[in-house]
């Protein structure tokens, strides 16, 4: 492994888990959107991770989640059909809320890697002034 290909490989892990967070943040921005039984529910994303060759991670794709959702018995509510049902996601927010964790520590896991080697850099370039 080349010295660059630790900052390559880390800079790929922050790209990744960045995308991660994103796509929780955007289901938990949408856990309470309702929409008339006639539409779909919102769609949650889920990032699909894939390794590369010689290292690191990249966004593999998005997957979406169940369009159907939940369909909730609501008269009250603006958007509900004659019997009164309206359709909620299906996005379990427990779930999102644990998965926003690993995304965030992943992410700074990856920052970490990224500082640990640029001062490792320093110290080398500054070794190499000293001699």
């Amino acid at each position: 492994m080349s010295a660059f290909d630790l900052l390559r490989i880390a800079g790929s892990g922050l790209g990744m888990h960045q995308a991660w967070v994103d796509a929780v943040a955007h289901n938990i921005a949408n856990v309470n959107t309702v929409r008339s039984t006639d539409q779909e529910a919102f769609r949650a994303q889920y990032v699909i991770a894939r390794s590369q060759a010689g290292g690191g991670v990249e966004v593999g794709g998005v997957a979406l989640g169940d369009p159907t959702g939940r369909v909730v018995h609501d008269p009250q509510h603006p958007l509900a059909d004659a019997e009164g049902y309206v359709r909620h996601p299906e996005v379990d927010m427990a779930s999102q809320m644990a998965q926003l964790i690993m995304a965030q520590r992943g992410y700074q896991a990856s920052a970490q890697v990224t500082k640990n080697a640029q001062d490792m850099y320093t110290s080398a370039l500054q070794i190499g002034r000293g001699a």
